[in-house]
């Protein structure tokens, strides 16, 4: 009895050993097949990847190749713009001398028209400009001669009112806008030398107003006079502070 039941239980053993066996070479068939699935799969989306990052590549090339395309295009594009203002500029400029050239054109037929129908020839025209030239540069001399005299004429006569005079002359009077300044200044002998002579105009007995940033310092009457130079005297009781080189000095009157 007892090895019958052994004998059955062996039995049994080996049967559930068999089902199990089954039912594992079928999850073993069933895993297998799914894995060679997985890597088929695998493989293909491999090789799909690797195309895809080919054709990205491609497309990286192709996209800094149009960069680079329309980066020279721009600047084809401002170069051309650049050179069509510039020779808009270019033409407006030539127009507008065109415009200029004409006008003075016009005038210059006009003062030629003119100057036929006065019947003057060029050698006499010519004539006409040598001799008001030459007058022009009389009339200038003269000018600058009667200037001259004039200021001999005003010393004379000033030298004539001392001579036949009573007491102390007047002072002169001196050229309107006279502007000058303190060379010199001895404080011993109360006198001044200023920039300002003959060349100016100035006098002997012209008296000026010496002056610092507007504030009267004291008068003075010319003594000496040379050519651009000229001595002059502190008026007695007119020295309302101390001279100094640099000082301005003006017509007193």
């Amino acid at each position: 009895m007892i090895r019958i039941c052994l004998i059955i239980a062996i039995v049994a053993g080996l049967a559930v050993a068999v089902v199990n066996f089954v039912q594992v070479k079928e999850v073993i068939s069933s895993t297998r097949g799914a894995l060679i699935t997985t890597s088929n799969t695998l493989e293909t989306t491999q090789t799909t990847l690797k195309k895809t990052t080919k054709d990205l590549d491609n497309t990286k090339k192709e996209l800094a190749t149009t960069k680079d395309t329309l980066k020279t295009t721009e600047e084809a594009r401002d170069n051309a713009l650049a050179e069509a203002e510039k020779n808009l500029k270019k033409a407006n400029d030539t127009a507008e001398q065109l415009k200029k050239t004409t006008v003075e054109r016009d005038t210059a037929l006009a003062d030629l028209s003119a100057w036929k129908s006065s019947g003057i020839r060029v050698e006499e025209l010519k004539k006409l400009i040598s001799d008001y030239a030459i007058a022009q540069q009389t009339i200038e001399g003269q000018k600058q001669e009667n200037k001259i005299l004039l200021t001999k004429n005003k010393k004379l006569q000033n030298q004539i009112d001392e001579l036949v005079g009573q007491g102390d002359p007047p002072p002169v009077q001196l050229p309107e806008g006279l502007k000058a300044k303190v060379l010199v200044y001895d404080p011993k002998w109360e006198f001044v030398v200023l920039d300002v002579g003959e060349n100016q105009a100035v006098l002997e007995r012209g008296e000026l107003l010496v002056n610092r940033n507007s504030k009267l310092v004291a008068k003075v009457r010319i003594l000496r006079v040379d050519k651009d130079r000229c001595i002059a005297n502190v008026v007695p009781g007119w020295k309302l502070g101390e001279i100094v080189e640099g000082d301005s000095a003006i017509p007193a009157f």
